[in-house]
């Protein structure tokens, strides 16, 4: 359930915080007071997209922030999981909206998120209806959930997607090979003339490092074998004579004074080390081939490198990948014919089982459509339409579809004398908020919901039937929270708790506020929504409206 909401500088509230309990909450107030701020809020939190113009004037930002107290978390965990974001810190979920004037911000349980993430949870944690918010009650494929869930039928849906799901991969990977059957020869021709254009190139990415290094040494085979002997004529003629001669006279000065023997101690190893560099380098020029064909072999086996890669990829890499693939599809086609029977066999099987296990789901479907529609009959005829006609139609598909073998449509007939239609066809904006109200009522038991907002649905009504409203609301919150905004004296006494918005100007500046009401408090705004005045009639009929206790 929501427990806490706070709400800074949005529209005409600077600041309000607003801790709520369990069972039914009344929100009332004058016209225009700001009541709308609150459902505005929990739309923000719900991921409704933002605009600048909620901002407070002379303000920069808005904020928005609800804690949820949540039984069962694991379902909300692992909608947290899969978007990257925190999971709740025990049963505690938060979540935060910041509009400033140019960018948004969210955030569930301190972490950032995105808007899609506040829309997903929002589905787990509010149920919102308003005016203009039963597009869902209108929906064919929600009215089915709804008789799923009455039916208890959600392991039987479960296995029915799955198997339809396997049944429809198998479909379309069918259909892609049948279409596949048409390709022209022209592509045809074009897969077999990569596939063996590759294949005769029979190249592998390890060995173009190889290849370029020996290319490059045999392509400059002229320019090495005259460097290197250079080198070793350098050494032989000129550097190994005059080091003998150093080496003669270093003779000398050590016969002379012996104390340069350790100043020329290394000149013999010196002498050693160059003449074995001369040795070497005369090796490496004997080794050296000069080969016109191997350099001219070399680097069309480079030239064939640079043409695949022009055309199938950056890299020898992404040639093999270009091969394997165009070897699948070329096989795939010359194949398929095969391939295609044996696809059609898998469809037939997986459809077959999706009719067997569709039927479960049909059978739990018509067994309790009856028991749902005279369940909401009830309920509507409690909310005013003593001679309404309310029924759950399911009707066969020809095809298997993804919800189920069957459609079902909610038919109502408000009328007596006049055959029922399909809900959306015969509802006005007031039938449809108690008809909702109504199926809610009978699903009560089977709604996970934790938080119900009904913002208004009891426009349009008075008297008795407002007071059936509440007391419908009042019972849903002895399953649920429900929050419910209006301006109906009759609703807002059964609340378990009432509250009130107020509009005041301080400093010249409007604001909303909002207050809890108790005792003559509440006695005084129900009062003025009977608009009796001050007198004792009125008073005694706001207090009959109350609970006994209350």
């Amino acid at each position: 359930m929501l427990t806490h909401i706070s709400i800074k500088n949005l529209a005409l509230v600077d600041q309000l915080t607003w801790q709520l309990g369990t069972g039914l909450i009344g929100v009332t107030g004058e016209t225009g007071a700001g009541k709308s701020v609150i459902v505005g809020a929990l739309k923000l939190v719900l991921g409704e997209r933002a605009v600048k113009g909620m901002i407070r004037t002379g303000e920069s930002s808005c904020t928005v922030e609800a804690v949820f107290d949540l039984e069962h978390i694991d379902e909300v965990n692992r909608l947290l999981e899969d978007a990257g974001v925190e999971p709740c810190d025990g049963e505690q979920l938060l979540i935060r909206r910041v509009i400033g004037q140019n960018s948004n911000k969210q955030f569930v349980n301190n972490s950032p998120a995105t808007l899609s993430v506040l829309k997903n949870l929002g589905e787990h944690l509010v149920d919102l209806h308003g005016p203009h918010d039963h597009q869902s009650l209108l929906s064919v494929e929600r009215q089915l959930s709804m008789l799923d869930a009455y039916a208890i039928a959600q392991n039987e849906r479960e296995a029915y997607r799955a198997i339809y799901s396997e049944w429809r991969d198998k479909v379309t990977e069918l259909e892609s090979l049948q279409k596949s059957e048409q390709a022209n020869e022209q592509e045809l021709d074009l897969l077999r003339f990569q596939v063996e254009e590759i294949d005769v190139a029979d190249i592998r990415p390890e060995e173009e490092a190889e290849i370029e290094d020996r290319y490059k040494r045999a392509s400059n085979s002229t320019r090495l074998v005259e460097g290197s002997s250079q080198i070793a004529g350098i050494l032989g003629r000129e550097v190994n004579e005059r080091l003998s001669e150093v080496q003669r006279l270093a003779r000398e000065l050590e016969r002379l004074d012996p104390a340069t023997i350790g100043l020329l101690g290394g000149l013999d190893s010196a002498l050693v080390e160059l003449q074995e560099l001369e040795r070497s380098m005369a090796g490496y020029t004997e080794s050296l081939e000069i080969d016109p064909a191997e350099a001219s072999a070399l680097e069309a086996r480079i030239n064939t490198f640079e043409t695949l890669k022009r055309k199938y990829g950056p890299s020898l890499e992404d040639v093999c990948s270009h091969h394997a693939r165009a070897s699948e599809r070329l096989s795939a086609i010359e194949n398929r014919g095969g391939l295609i029977e044996k696809l059609r066999a898998d469809a037939e099987q997986l459809k077959a089982k999706v009719e067997t296990v569709g039927l479960k789901l049909t059978t739990k479907r018509k067994q309790s459509a009856p028991r749902l529609a005279k369940e909401i009959s009830k309920h509507i005829k409690e909310l005013g339409f003593k001679q309404a006609s309310f029924e759950v139609s399911v009707s066969q598909h020809e095809t298997p579809s993804s919800s189920g073998l069957e459609s079902v449509d909610f038919q109502f007939g408000p009328n007596p004398g006049e055959p029922l239609k399909p809900l959306r066809q015969v509802a006005s904006s007031g039938e449809i908020s108690r008809v909702m109200l109504a199926v809610k009522s009978a699903l009560a038991d089977q709604d996970a919901t934790p938080l119900m907002v009904f913002d208004e649905i009891d426009a349009n009504v008075g008297g008795e039937i407002a007071r059936a409203v509440g007391q419908k609301m009042a019972v849903l919150g002895e399953k649920h929270q429900v929050i419910s905004i209006t301006h109906f004296p009759q609703v807002a006494a059964v609340a378990a708790e009432h509250f009130v918005v107020d509009k005041l100007v301080e400093n010249g500046r409007t604001r909303s506020s909002l207050r809890q009401v108790e005792a003559d408090q509440r006695i005084d705004e129900l009062v003025r929504m009977l608009g009796g005045g001050d007198g004792e009639q009125a008073r005694a009929m706001a207090l009959s409206l109350l609970p006994q206790g209350a």
